[in-house]
């Protein structure tokens, strides 16, 4: 994600694509609401178990804090 792409904040997204990269995921956010609207943004989530298909279509919450950005899926 490019750091300056969005400010720290929290947002609602929803899960555009998803990738496989060497030990993570690459997942595409896309911003639902607010100023950000509409902007995509491309996070790396760890730690994810299950075919990456499967997160396609789920909101999340990316929270963005000094720059660092952490997603929530939603269940």
């Amino acid at each position: 994600m490019d750091d300056a792409l969005l400010a720290d904040g929290t947002y609602d997204v929803l899960v555009v694509g998803a990738e496989p990269a060497d030990d993570a995921v690459a997942l595409d956010l896309t911003v639902v609401a607010g100023e950000a609207k509409g902007e995509v943004v491309t996070v790396r989530a760890t730690g994810m178990v299950g075919d990456p298909v499967s997160l396609l279509g789920l909101p999340a919450t990316l929270t963005v804090v000094d720059g660092a950005p952490t997603v929530r899926l939603e269940p």
